[in-house]
């Protein structure tokens, strides 16, 4: 053997086991733009996350649009936007209106409940309360609304809210007579623009999200867990509110039908930016990270992150599947 080749061939073996002991998944730093559609009800928390994510990962440039989330699902669906991430206020509009063309998994990681907000300034602000929040309502010269049910599902849950209550409180008629007393005016298209109407004092009382309520530091009516589709284990009393909102299709509709208020998210197919995608869903899944923000601003998070079944757990990134439980 040639002198030169001992040390070729030692250099050649260090060289060897220095690759095969690096971890596989190690990949480069994430970078470039990072597109996020979401329900208008997470615009302050994912506010603050993009904040520390793009701290975390200075080369990622993190943008988002908040809106109704059937409004943001057919932007994707029907439009053909170009997005990384979808989170949606109901996991639901994901299943039927992404997945399987434009997603292929759905991970939940949030609930809300509803609560009726309104300010000092509101009518009868010192007199309402969780026993007649109702009847305040059905009153002459009281202007409240809640926002688009065919845009957004904060739009269609307060529908189902008033549904519930008709049933809750056993008073015949009930439904009818608030919504007749709600002109269509005061319907708007997102949730959170209602907030500035409460603000101003151009609007008495809103249907909220409660995270949007704390959030905003507005005054708010938390209603019995009967009818507020906040809590799971009152599924079965919420599944008789129903709902109506328009279709994919010009003429065509669907009903929506009563659920407590769950969130869900997923990387669409495709996207632009799958890993900045990816290392942002670690981040947001992290019960130290993007789930404590959402806890810290009245959205419970659900840890760990849920997914319905073992076939769409597989079918997440191998990252992410150390970060759910199988739940349905």
């Amino acid at each position: 053997m040639k002198t030169y080749e001992k040390p070729l061939r030692f250099l050649s073996t260090v060289l060897l086991t220095i690759f095969i002991s690096m971890p596989i998944h190690a990949t480069a730093e994430p970078k470039g733009k990072l597109i996020i559609f979401h329900a208008g009800s997470l615009t302050v928390p994912f506010a603050n996350m993009e904040k520390i994510f793009e701290a975390k990962y200075p080369k990622v440039d993190l943008l988002r649009e908040g809106g109704g989330s059937t409004k943001m699902a057919r932007m994707i669906s029907e439009l053909h936007k170009p997005a990384d991430i979808m989170a949606s206020a109901d996991f639901k509009i994901i299943d039927k209106t992404l997945i399987p063309q434009y997603a292929d998994w759905n991970i939940r990681f949030a609930s809300n409940q509803l609560v009726l907000c309104y300010t000092d300034q509101s009518r009868f602000a010192k007199k309402i309360n969780a026993e007649n929040w109702y009847k305040i309502l059905e009153r002459q010269g009281v202007i409240w609304g809640h926002s688009d049910p065919n845009l957004d599902p904060c739009g269609y849950r307060s529908l189902m809210v008033i549904q519930l209550a008709e049933s809750y409180y056993k008073i015949d008629g009930l439904y009818d007579r608030l919504i007749a007393n709600r002109p269509k005016k005061n319907i708007r298209p997102k949730s959170v623009e209602l907030v500035s109407l409460l603000k101003t004092g151009n609007m008495d009382y809103a249907w909220e999200y409660l995270s949007v309520a704390v959030q905003h530091g507005l005054k708010y009516i938390k209603l019995p867990a009967e009818i507020n589709l906040g809590d799971y284990k009152h599924d079965d009393f919420y599944k008789q509110a129903k709902v109506k909102v328009t279709g994919k299709k010009p003429g065509q509709s669907i009903t929506r039908t009563g659920k407590s208020c769950t969130y869900g998210i997923t990387i669409l197919k495709g996207c632009p930016n799958p890993e900045a995608a990816g290392a942002f869903m670690e981040y947001l899944m992290d019960s130290k990270g993007g789930l404590k923000i959402l806890k810290e601003m009245g959205q419970p998070p659900f840890i760990p992150c849920r997914v319905a079944s073992e076939a769409m757990e597989s079918k997440l990134p191998a990252a992410l599947k150390k970060l759910v439980e199988i739940k349905n």
